[in-house]
């Protein structure tokens, strides 16, 4: 039986690749204010500008390539059983490698009707205003924008409490519910955490913290994880 090797990600480590965090800087999001492109008002105020907006942004991820921390992610499976709970709503981690990603809020490369939460259809190209699915709902991303819930929330929570090593990367801890997952990890679990900035985990113990961006702290993480084989 591997260790198992829990990992909470965040907008930092795709940042690397060239997609943009709305949290960086001005606070906007591809030029936008989140709530007129991320929120189910924004989306019956105006639809033609939230699907502009992520048929934009799905062709940016498209062009991105996984980085070195995605692959050093991937990598980590020979040696632990590894399990990514991701707040990125983009497939890096599942093109660098890694084989168990929980995309909490969401997969801009998939779609599903306004009516059924449950029912997912990749998207091949734009989602256009008039594209219906089979039940004769409006297609839109499936994305969970604020406001909504996070239903995978609690598929992940069992996760994180039998975690052998729990790691946080590029994320803010700042985006509730994912943020109170690091909440859930048993007391005396090793917890490692990698950022430019490294956010708040006062009330943790046995934190390894690594001051770097994610490209960079993968290998010091990696190093760290197989000395305790």
């Amino acid at each position: 039986m591997k260790p198992k090797l829990v990992i909470l990600s965040g907008a930092g480590i795709s940042a690397e690749s060239g997609i943009q965090t709305f949290r960086d800087g001005d606070g906007l999001w591809e030029n936008h204010r989140v709530e007129d492109v991320a929120t189910p008002e924004a989306f019956a105020r105006n639809p033609q500008l939230v699907l502009d907006f992520y048929n934009f942004r799905r062709a940016g991820v498209r062009e991105a390539q996984p980085n070195a921390a995605h692959l050093g992610l991937a990598q980590l499976e020979e040696d632990f059983e590894v399990h990514i709970i991701t707040q990125n709503i983009d497939d890096l981690h599942e093109r660098a490698g890694s084989t168990n990603v929980y995309h909490l809020h969401g997969e801009i490369s998939k779609m599903r009707s306004v009516n059924n939460t449950d029912e997912l259809f990749p998207v091949e190209g734009d989602i256009k205003l008039g594209d219906l699915a089979p039940d004769g709902g409006q297609l839109r991303p499936h994305i969970v924008w604020f406001g909504e819930a996070v239903p995978m929330i609690y598929e992940v929570l069992h996760l994180v409490e039998k975690a052998d090593f729990f790691v946080v990367i590029g994320t803010s801890l700042q985006v509730y519910p994912a943020a109170g997952l690091v909440h859930e990890v048993t007391p005396g679990t090793p917890v490692f955490v990698i950022d430019r900035k490294i956010p708040s985990v006062g009330h943790l113990k046995n934190v390894t913290k690594i001051e770097k961006p994610a490209t960079e702290g993968i290998q010091e993480l990696i190093s760290k994880l197989r000395t305790r084989l």
